[in-house]
């Protein structure tokens, strides 16, 4: 019979020794649900972060820069101009005769959103978070990924002026010829840059050495720290916590529900709907952008806490194993061995019921068979008195 018709016959299901398990895969999640959790934390902290405008400004400008730069290499000298947006040199010009407005221009600003450092933190995060990596690969991978998504994203700019000249040229001078140009600002920046993250890390996540790598984790190999969830808590790290909580409902009631600052926050509004420069909306500004500061500064401060309270610094111990793996695996051997004395157990119990049954089923037997034989001396011992004489024996005197 060939090998295969032998497998089939036994019912055979084993997987090759290259394929993970069904046990294995739901390890393998449950380990990686730390990354969308993690990833909550900093989509918190970039936030509260970017709440206060131009918040990052240095890396604003150096986009900016590079964008006019090479805008006006690429379209011709003047096709593009740099100025200031809120004391910032952020500003940009488009500059066409087939613009929509009576100056043929189209003005457009790197905010803290466009400068691509929120698509920097999210793939950082995924790389960090990634078990099975050592800390030196790591550090360069974030490196070589977060100057990517700059390039990428110094990319996305450079685009904006040939997809509004093309535009602009087959309908000149109409503000509906500025659509397609906002169209795809709009698909890359809500779901356009996050796919190519992902498509980076999980091409990046293989080439590592994927789940395989992942699952061994107990070995540290040259990293001498690591990043970990903590695991055993007592009472301050709850107090860490509550203290969490408790910046976090500060900083929002000061940009929420704080009297003097909502004061300010409409008299702002006023002042920007008619276009207003007073002292009154000089002050209300300060007064906003206090508030909006010292929230800021609860909420970074909270979230300082919160990852410092969560996560902890791991090191190998002396035979270049981490701790937490050891005792991991620990706990797993006692757990599987527990599993395998209650079978003994189990089966030793049911070999003794066994046993007993047959016993008890003899003793029935045998029961029954001396009261046959009782039965019928007793039946004998009748007749005899009864004068039926079955047998007689030979007397002495014959």
């Amino acid at each position: 019979m060939c090998d295969e018709c032998l497998t089939y016959f036994m019912g055979s299901t084993a997987t090759p020794p290259e394929d993970l398990s069904w046990k294995e895969v739901a390890q393998l999640g449950l380990v990686y649900v730390k990354i969308p959790i993690a990833l909550l934390f900093v989509e918190a902290f970039y936030w509260f972060l970017t709440m206060p405008t131009d918040t990052l400004g240095p890396i604003q400008v150096s986009e900016a820069w590079l964008w006019n730069e090479i805008g006006n290499a690429l379209y011709g000298t003047g096709s593009h101009t740099l100025s200031t947006n809120n004391g910032w040199l952020t500003r940009i010009e488009f500059h066409h005769v087939s613009f929509p407005g009576a100056m043929n221009t189209v003005s457009l600003y790197v905010s803290d959103e466009c400068a691509g450092v929120h698509e920097m933190i999210f793939i950082s995060t995924l790389v960090a978070m990634t078990d099975g990596v050592s800390q030196k690969l790591k550090i360069k991978t974030i490196v070589v990924m977060c100057t990517l998504v700059y390039i990428l994203n110094l990319t996305r700019l450079i685009l904006f002026y040939p997809i509004a000249l093309e535009d602009c040229l087959a309908n000149p001078d109409q503000a509906s010829c500025l659509y397609g140009m906002w169209s795809f600002h709009t698909a890359v920046y809500e779901w356009g840059f996050l796919l190519v993250l992902i498509m980076m890390w999980v091409l990046w996540f293989w080439k590592v050495g994927g789940p395989s790598r992942a699952m061994d984790k107990s070995l540290a190999g040259n990293d001498s720290w690591r990043i970990i969830a903590r695991k055993n808590w007592n009472s301050k790290h709850f107090v860490a916590i509550a203290l969490v909580v408790l910046f976090i409902i500060s900083a929002a009631y000061n940009v929420t529900s704080n009297e003097e600052a909502m004061k300010a926050k409409e008299t702002l509004d006023d002042c920007e709907l008619w276009n207003s420069v007073s002292a009154q909306c000089s002050n209300a500004s300060n007064r906003w952008d206090d508030a909006i500061g010292y929230a800021w500064s609860l909420s970074a401060l909270a979230m300082v806490v919160g990852i410092m309270t969560t996560f902890t610094i791991e090191r190998p111990n002396n035979d270049g194993k981490w701790p937490s793996e050891v005792e991991r695996i620990a706990k797993e051997e006692d757990r599987l061995e527990l599993i395998k004395e209650q079978e003994i157990e189990s089966a030793t119990l049911e070999r003794e019921k066994k046993k007993a049954l047959k016993k008890s089923g003899s003793w029935k037997k045998r029961s029954n068979s001396d009261s046959v034989i009782q039965n019928i001396t007793v039946n004998i011992q009748d007749s005899v008195v009864q004068g039926d004489v079955i047998t007689s024996a030979p007397s002495e005197e014959e």
